[in-house]
């Protein structure tokens, strides 16, 4: 496993962004616990607290989320909405989901989420043609993120905001082992040559890869 930052220096990044709440600490206290299997897959606070001012920045009132887990991305992502905004949730557990629920209604966002059981690509294409979604955050089956995005960038508002997680592989996307860091290595290839949006990869974690629509005036 590649170290991107200094597990001191990760520390103290966690230090210095805001603190996660109760609800969020018990999320990933009892994922943790009851999962300890997947418990990876979640978020790290810091990731979260990003995606929540990123939704806020981007003025998004319509988010999709392609792999919920136990729903603290959601939590994170719903934050970041205005009162009437929406958040599509897409998953296929409904076991990981059913904690999900749980915490969204404790968080208070439950009535900004809906939750898609089921191929996210199904759901995502059930969209139409139109471009309408302002935000999207994809962290699922890596396999399947090239069609993700191939589906996301059509649908998503000029200035729309695809975030991608896990672009790092743990850094084996240098040399691609599996289908999974072959599908994912390909997509970045894929994104900085896709002259409709424009892109930016962060060490953030396992690497966080920001990909805006273009579309709007200012855009060259």
């Amino acid at each position: 496993m590649t170290d991107i930052i200094n597990p001191a220096v990760s520390d103290y990044l966690l230090g210095h962004c805001t603190p996660a709440d109760e609800v969020l600490r018990d999320l990933a206290a009892e994922t943790r616990s009851t999962l300890p299997a997947q418990a990876g897959m979640q978020i790290s606070h810091d990731e979260g607290e990003l995606l929540t001012m990123l939704v806020r920045l981007t003025g998004a009132r319509l988010a999709v989320e392609i792999g919920v887990f136990t729903g603290y991305s959601s939590i994170c992502i719903a934050r970041g909405l205005p009162k009437d905004g929406r958040l599509l949730a897409c998953d296929v557990s409904e076991e990981f989901t059913a904690v999900a629920r749980r915490y969204w209604a404790r968080a208070g966002v439950d009535a900004l989420i809906d939750l898609t059981l089921g191929p996210a690509i199904d759901t995502v294409r059930a969209f139409g043609p139109e471009p309408v979604i302002d935000f999207a955050f994809v962290d699922a089956d890596k396999t399947g993120y090239p069609a993700y995005y191939e589906e996301l960038v059509p649908r998503m508002r000029p200035g729309g905001l695809i975030v991608i997680d896990n672009v790092l592989r743990d850094g084996r996307v240098l040399d691609p082992s599996d289908d999974s860091d072959r599908a994912v290595a390909g997509l970045n290839d894929r994104i900085v040559r896709d002259d409709r949006v424009e892109s930016v990869m962060l060490p953030v974690r396992d690497g966080v890869t920001l990909v805006r629509k273009k579309g709007l005036t200012s855009d060259q």
